[in-house]
């Protein structure tokens, strides 16, 4: 059979198969490549050790005594996937998001597949699946992609109840699914779908608002009865300072409450035109399309004054988006109530945003495939500047190759800044010629030719198809080559093994801070040393070793120094990711 054949197989009779094979091609490989380089995925990393070292899967202690800020759900899912090894791995790590975002594409091409034309239903997934934020989040070992697909799921078995059912029977499988959102990232698991459910149920005018709360209220109670065990446990455990913990990550940022009762800012503070500047970021590159589409539809646009009153025609448009398909109503609701409910909180960040994707994804999808069949010269436009800035990363990676051009030479002679010449040799060294890397060069040269192939015939739908696999091939070539390498090199393993090797270091005698007002916790380095790190502020040791970052070394020093004395022994030799900084390791004794 043919290749493009065996495609087209693949994509009319085995589309679910499909998604799962391009989804699992697109995370899968490069999970394990590549060390954490944030603070975000080794935090997390390093609860699932103290799980299967310590054996308590409720509120185990990590980083100097502190337990973790949201519930367990990611955490349990990282320690079963590491217990056949026995050990907690970057790949075992990122696994959860990875299958998550499989389940959720499977799961949304399944859904809106049934609800609408599949072509639509097809190209909204394959958009999801190369948008940014949402490709970055399934190859991260944070708990946003697995709270994302908990409650997409969740919202489409709510939508079914109603279209199905009409909110009668026991949907026993909705609670079990908003539970698991709930031990994911706390009652927001709970409270966003029933917000965005509540809000669609009284836009189809179908049932009383009695009917309607009663609805909610059940399901939210339904929801509630298993995260609240794990919340009681946890509570016995942690006592205040849990309550407290719990209190500002769930309540505090969202209704602004001091923050005095906790060790640490919660952070990310922002506007609520960050969302909207975040949600344009994270579905690149399908929102440059849309400004492609906007900039030059803009030379022909006509500005005429409505017919009727302006408040009639406000009820006109009204009228007509509540007289939308059932499932384009909902994706509509769902996007702005989403977006909505996370412009209260004074706490933004991208990743929050990540529910209302699917829904947006699916209105894209008709405007692009809208694009193609009657704006297609603007839809060539866009397709040929991609293929343009990718033939340039070809030409780079061939001179790269080949050896033709000196990039050192070039970046000591017109790069001033250090941080700018590390970048540029980083990415020199990521693009050398290993077997995976020319795998990658490979697709993605096949993916560029395809385009060009494309775009030189008139069947515009496939120029969309092969935009789409460019950049999927971009996405490999970034995760599989530049990130790999810019991972491993700020990464804290190298400086954890140095200094474990040299020095007698141990989980009883090494010591930092955890005080995140003041100081700035190394989580990749406590990963990568074994989750032993001991809190010298509470234990107040006699002698032992100290870790910190290089610019809190002397304001620790002077702050103790009627009491220790500290001798430096090693500074790491280059800037670390997760705390944008280099780190110091001493030696300290009690004075006499």
């Amino acid at each position: 059979m043919r290749t493009s054949a065996a495609l087209q197989y693949l994509y009319l009779q085995k589309p679910v198969s499909s998604i799962i094979i391009i989804c699992l091609i697109a995370v899968l490989p490069w999970i394990a490549l590549g060390d954490f380089s944030t603070k975000g995925e080794p935090r997390e990393a390093a609860v699932a050790v103290s799980m299967l070292e310590s054996g308590d899967w409720i509120l185990p202690k990590v980083y100097a005594n502190e337990f973790a800020y949201k519930p367990p759900m990611m955490h349990w899912l990282i320690t079963v996937f590491s217990l056949p090894k026995g050990e907690v791995t970057e790949f075992t790590s990122r696994l959860p998001s990875a299958l998550a975002y499989t389940l959720m594409l499977v799961y949304v091409l399944i859904f809106f597949s049934r609800k609408t034309r599949f072509q639509e239903a097809f190209i909204a997934t394959l958009l999801l699946l190369t948008c940014v934020e949402i490709h970055r989040a399934g190859m991260t070992a944070r708990v946003d992609m697995l709270l994302t697909a908990f409650i997409v799921i969740g919202l489409i078995r709510l939508f079914n109840w109603e279209d199905k059912m009409e909110l009668k029977g026991l949907p026993v499988t909705i609670p079990l699914i908003l539970s698991a959102a709930a031990l994911t990232k706390g009652p927001v698991g709970i409270v966003l779908p029933l917000f965005v459910f509540g809000v669609y149920l009284l836009t189809l005018k179908k049932y009383s608002l009695l009917k309607i709360i009663k609805s909610i209220v059940y399901i939210g109670v339904a929801s509630s009865f298993i995260p609240s065990i794990w919340y009681i446990e946890a509570l016995n455990q942690g006592g205040n300072d849990f309550f407290n913990v719990i209190v500002a990550e769930n309540f505090g940022r969202f209704f602004h409450l001091n923050e005095s009762n906790i060790q640490y800012d919660l952070g990310h503070e922002n506007g609520a035109w960050y969302n909207l500047l975040t949600l344009v970021a994270g579905f690149i590159p399908w929102t440059l399309l849309l400004f492609f589409s906007l900039f030059f539809s803009l030379f022909g646009l006509k500005i005429t004054k409505p017919d009727s009153p302006f408040r009639q025609w406000i009820n006109q448009v009204w009228n007509r988006l509540l007289s939308m398909d059932k499932i384009k109503l909902f994706s509509l609701v769902a996007s702005v109530c989403i977006l909505f409910f996370y412009s209260i909180p004074s706490s933004k960040r991208s990743v929050y945003l990540m529910p209302a994707y699917p829904f947006i994804a699916l209105f894209m999808a008709q405007y692009f495939i809208y694009l193609a069949e009657y704006r297609n010269r603007i839809f060539r436009i866009f397709a040929g500047t991609l293929f343009a800035v990718v033939s340039v990363v070809l030409i780079v990676i061939f001179i790269r190759l080949t050896g033709f051009v000196d990039f050192n030479y070039l970046t000591s002679r017109y790069l001033s800044g250090q941080s700018a010449r590390d970048m540029v040799e980083t990415i020199y060294n990521a693009l050398s010629p290993g077997i995976i890397q020319i795998l990658v060069y490979i697709f993605l040269c096949i993916a560029a030719c395809t385009l060009f192939y494309q775009l030189r015939k008139k069947i515009n739908i496939k120029i969309l198809y092969a935009t789409i696999l460019l950049t999927f091939s971009i996405n490999l070539f970034i995760d599989g080559v530049i990130m790999h390498e810019i991972r491993d090199t700020t990464s804290a393993r190298h400086f954890a093994n140095e200094i474990m090797k040299d020095y007698p270091l141990s989980k009883t005698n090494v010591f930092v801070m955890n005080d995140l007002k003041n100081y700035i916790n190394m989580y990749g380095l406590n990963f990568y040393m074994g989750n032993s790190f001991r809190n010298f502020e509470i234990e107040k040791p006699s002698s032992g070793y100290f870790l910190c970052i290089a610019k809190d070394f002397q304001k620790i020093m002077q702050h103790f120094d009627s009491e220790y004395t500290f001798v430096l022994l090693r500074t790491s030799d280059k800037i670390m990711g997760d705390t944008r900084s280099k780190v110091v390791l001493s030696r300290f004794e009690l004075n006499h």
